[in-house]
């Protein structure tokens, strides 16, 4: 049976997950930074945790960003084969929701029109927006506000099938360290590799949006992503690039089917508040 959704519905729910991501800290990081906090070694990394998160409870009380820097607007949409959308175009119904929520939520505006040019569109718009058909009725929605100090810091790099797990090994530790502190640490390290290149980099941006905690369902990748996370936890970059024991809090990574000819590597990194609001409707 089709399921009518006005893409109305779609621009109020893009709205408030704008302004949600960007004040409050999804739950799997605040647990994240406690941990990190009780299990930090270093005193001045220590230190710097509790004022990050003292940061967060402030800006949760008094309405304020988390992060100055409100992001550029990623949305995943994964829409049902049988879900009608009706009332518009899809795509106008996200920016919409994209300019309420950074305009009304008094969100830094971070976007220009053209990447030369460079006029700001004065609305955040447009947003970046992936979307996938899957089975059942329903839309699932995820909003990832990606501010561009840890964007910027992010790799591709096409490996050669014969470098294999050691060379995408190398890959993230490579990225990770070229990062330093310019990702603002702790650091979530979104990882895809597989596919082509513009399909490992998607992997690796959506990788982030994962719960920290959880891992991937296969066992060599689960693997993978507990030596990564400890690897990085040893180059002692720390809170804040100031040295210490905790550089990233998760390594998230997925995978995909690639050619014979190629192993594409991705690393997304994110800094510290990782914003990402997930809803169903």
């Amino acid at each position: 049976m089709i399921r009518t959704i006005r893409v109305e519905e779609i621009t109020k729910n893009i709205k408030e997950m704008c302004i949600e991501a960007n004040h409050f800290l999804s739950p799997d990081m605040a647990e994240a930074m406690k941990c990190a906090e009780k299990n930090e070694e270093a005193p001045l990394g220590k230190q710097i945790l509790e004022q990050l998160q003292e940061n967060l409870k402030i800006a949760g009380e008094d309405m304020i960003p988390i992060c100055q820097d409100t992001g550029m607007a990623v949305v995943f949409l994964e829409i049902g084969q049988d879900v009608h959308l009706e009332g518009g175009a899809l795509e106008d119904a996200v920016n919409e929701g994209v300019r309420q929520g950074y305009v009304e939520g008094y969100l830094r505006k971070s976007v220009v029109g053209d990447p030369l040019i460079r006029e700001n569109t004065k609305d955040n718009t447009p947003a970046v927006l992936h979307t996938r058909i899957v089975d059942g009725d329903q839309v699932k929605i995820k909003v990832a506000p990606k501010g561009f100090g840890s964007e910027n810091m992010s790799r591709v790099f096409m490996l050669k099938p014969a470098e294999g797990i050691e060379g995408v090994k190398d890959a993230v530790l490579t990225a990770v360290k070229d990062a330093g502190p310019n990702a603002c640490p702790p650091m979530v390290v979104g990882v895809g590799i597989g596919g082509t290149f513009e399909k490992c980099a998607l992997m690796a941006k959506e990788a982030l949006t994962r719960e920290v905690g959880s891992h991937s369902e296969i066992e060599y990748v689960k693997e993978l992503e507990e030596e990564l996370l400890t690897k990085i936890n040893s180059l002692g970059i720390g809170p804040g690039g100031l040295g210490g024991t905790t550089t990233a809090l998760a390594v998230n990574i997925n995978t995909y089917p690639t050619h014979i000819a190629g192993l594409p590597v991705a690393v997304n990194i994110c800094c510290h508040v990782n914003r990402h609001v997930i809803r169903t409707i």
